[in-house]
């Protein structure tokens, strides 16, 4: 009897329940017309179309962003492809929300209204006049503040930027004042320098501009005495210039008093990662090609001590930046003067052993690369293939071929394996040293 009425309850309480739950469910039944026709999911920042439609802004820009130009809901060709923010819908969504806070639902924030086309070509052309009437740098400076936190609200914003030619101005104000002020506006310039890295990349045109002698005398400048962030701007720039491995822009920076010392100075003394990033791959650019200019950047950078330096961040850097490295020593070691250097410091071969199969199978290329590069040339140096042996480079080579690499890869290895076997009876192997906690000297 009391089994039954213990059932009888449980089961009015779980149909309570079951009530309860669709009731709930059809409370927050979202109602059609704050759904997006599109995503068909609550509109976030609802915008209409001139044929009168009202979507969610995200889904009716990517739509136009894939190259349509009709409504989704009506097919009729829209008169302009900027959407109309529709306040009165976005209001009584943000009341519902409001409404049914206590199912778990959130209020949607007020979006910010993002820029026109017709608002940002007014910006940039005052920044134009300001420049080319010489006015005031404290009004530039202003307007590009503006525009820069205008661009750092959304991508949107970013987009309609660069779609109105915004890196050309920029890269042309800067030019100018670079050319035009007997002093340098360091603050106008700065915000112009900061802008600039959030518009990257940059398209070709702005990259010429600033690739001229002035803008990169300015850029140089900064990377030596300017603050943190215009060092770090700097750097970005230059590695986006260099990418296009024009010969003369390598020249002009050699011509620049102080320019590839302060690029190691930033590898040395590394502000953040992605600033080390940067410098590493600018000096990858300028050290890349066989040309005669190249060939000087590579004699000046291992004047600096770059080899040593580099070898020295292999020993505990992350993966990308090892990469990096090791693609600077394989082109710094096709002279003379980087392979004599690398095989006079003790840390070379142990640590380029050490990154075998250990990195990914670029920084094992590289690290091929480079070996063959010390050790095929000094076949005779029985001390150096000897300290090869000593820390594993038979076994790891060996192990290499079988894993698998690429042809260049595996002839080398190859190579360095017959050259290894002829002296393998005279030392014994011992493990391969760990370099984990060895301290950097600065």
């Amino acid at each position: 009897m009391i089994s039954t009425w213990r059932k009888k309850r449980a089961s009015r309480r779980s149909n309570s329940k079951k009530q309860i739950e669709e009731k709930t469910m059809e409370l927050l039944m979202v109602p059609s017309h704050f759904k997006c026709p599109i995503s068909l999911d609550l509109m976030k920042d609802p915008v209409t179309l001139s044929t009168g439609i009202t979507y969610d802004r995200v889904s009716i820009e990517t739509w136009i962003e894939n190259g349509n130009q009709t409504c989704p809901i009506t097919k009729k060709v829209v008169k302009t492809l900027e959407p109309i923010p529709n306040h009165t819908m976005r209001k009584m969504i943000q009341e519902w929300c409001v409404v049914n806070k206590d199912y778990g639902i959130e209020r949607i924030p007020t979006p910010r209204i993002p820029v026109t086309s017709d608002e940002v070509t007014v910006i940039l052309r005052k920044i134009e006049s300001c420049c080319k009437l010489q006015q005031g740098s404290e009004s530039s400076r202003e307007l590009v503040m503006k525009m820069r936190k205008m661009i750092k609200e959304s991508t949107r914003n970013k987009r309609c930027f660069v779609a109105n030619g915004a890196g050309k101005i920029l890269s042309s104000t800067l030019l100018d004042f670079t050319e035009k002020s007997s002093v340098y506006e360091v603050e106008t310039m700065e915000e112009i320098l900061s802008t600039l890295t959030i518009l990257l990349p940059l398209d070709g045109e702005s990259k010429s501009i600033l690739g001229s002698k002035s803008s990169l005398n300015c850029m140089i400048w900064f990377l030596k005495c300017g603050s943190l962030s215009s060092r770090r701007n700097s750097v970005f720039l230059l590695k986006e210039i260099m990418r296009m491995e024009e010969t003369w822009r390598v020249e002009e920076l050699l011509k620049i008093d102080g320019s590839l010392e302060s690029l190691v100075k930033l590898v040395k003394e590394p502000i953040c990662p992605t600033t080390t990033k940067a410098s590493l791959l600018t000096i990858y650019h300028m050290v890349n090609s066989s040309q005669l200019s190249n060939e000087k950047a590579r004699s000046k950078f291992v004047d600096l001590g770059l080899v040593e330096l580099l070898i020295e961040t292999l020993v505990d850097c992350e993966k990308s930046i090892c990469e990096k490295v090791l693609g600077i020593l394989a082109r710094i070691c096709n002279s003379q003067e980087g392979r004599k250097r690398a095989n006079n410091y003790a840390l070379t071969i142990p640590v380029l052993i050490k990154k075998l199969l250990r990195v990914s199978d670029l920084a094992t290329e590289f690290s091929v690369s480079i070996l063959w590069k010390l050790l095929i040339e000094k076949r005779d140096n029985v001390v150096l293939i000897n300290e090869a042996l000593q820390v594993g480079a038979f076994q790891k080579l060996l192990l290499l071929i079988q894993v698998g690499c690429s042809e260049n890869t595996k002839e080398k290895a190859s190579e360095l394996l017959k050259l290894l076997n002829l002296h393998r009876g005279e030392v014994e192997c011992i493990d391969s040293l760990d370099l984990k906690n060895l301290k950097r000297p600065f």
